[in-house]
């Protein structure tokens, strides 16, 4: 049996100031250091055993990794394939700039390989990176795992744990709100995989 805990990093910065985040990289808001306590007490409670814990590398992500690490009692792994999509010459403009800018879909449906700014990763790299991030963290063999990442990227993370080829990724999301928590599950018995819950928040009320 084994379970892999998808964390979405808590508010940064750059979400108060309404600017573009993929890798352009703000450390937390006090609101969102509350956020990865709250996080990190529910993880807590929820683990029973030695846990390990992997995170992208932003500053956001890592920061709320640190935070739940010390509630779990574990140290933090740094791996930036777990960082969220690059949206390239964009990053960091502000969202409205953004929105004006965006490149919409291809009218022949390629979404996968479609960059919606110059410079901004695919879906299919995107998918790719994570997945193989996903393949050398279960490699080690943990009962119980926490993966701190992003919203968007948090999505192909759960898909590869499915083992969805990135092929069939071109549509998949699975919004994710900040510090919510994604529980998935491998039985010991049959090695069936499921999502036993999805973007988990009710930890974060008061």
């Amino acid at each position: 049996m084994s379970n892999v805990f998808v964390v979405t990093h808590a508010q940064s910065l750059h979400h108060v100031e309404r600017r573009v985040g993929g890798w352009y990289d703000t450390s937390l808001t006090d609101l969102g250091r509350t956020q990865a306590e709250k996080t990190g007490r529910f993880l807590e409670s929820a683990i029973d055993s030695d846990a390990q814990i992997f995170s992208s590398d932003l500053r956001r992500a890592a920061e709320t990794a640190e935070i739940i690490g010390r509630h779990l009692h574990e140290p933090v792994t740094l791996d930036p394939r777990l960082r969220e999509m690059s949206y390239g010459d964009a990053e960091g403009k502000p969202q409205d700039w953004f929105i004006d800018r965006i490149k919409p879909q291809p009218a022949d449906g390629n979404r996968l390989d479609h960059r919606v700014y110059a410079g901004a990763e695919s879906r299919r790299e995107v998918a790719e990176r994570v997945g193989a991030a996903l393949t050398d963290i279960l490699v080690k063999g943990a009962r119980d795992t926490v993966i701190v990442s992003h919203g968007f990227a948090s999505t192909f993370i759960v898909m590869a744990w499915m083992k969805v080829p990135a092929e069939h990724m071109g549509y998949c999301n699975f919004p994710a709100r900040l510090g919510s928590v994604t529980k998935l599950h491998e039985d010991e018995r049959f090695g069936n995989r499921g999502v036993s819950y999805i973007c988990r928040t009710d930890h974060l009320e008061d």
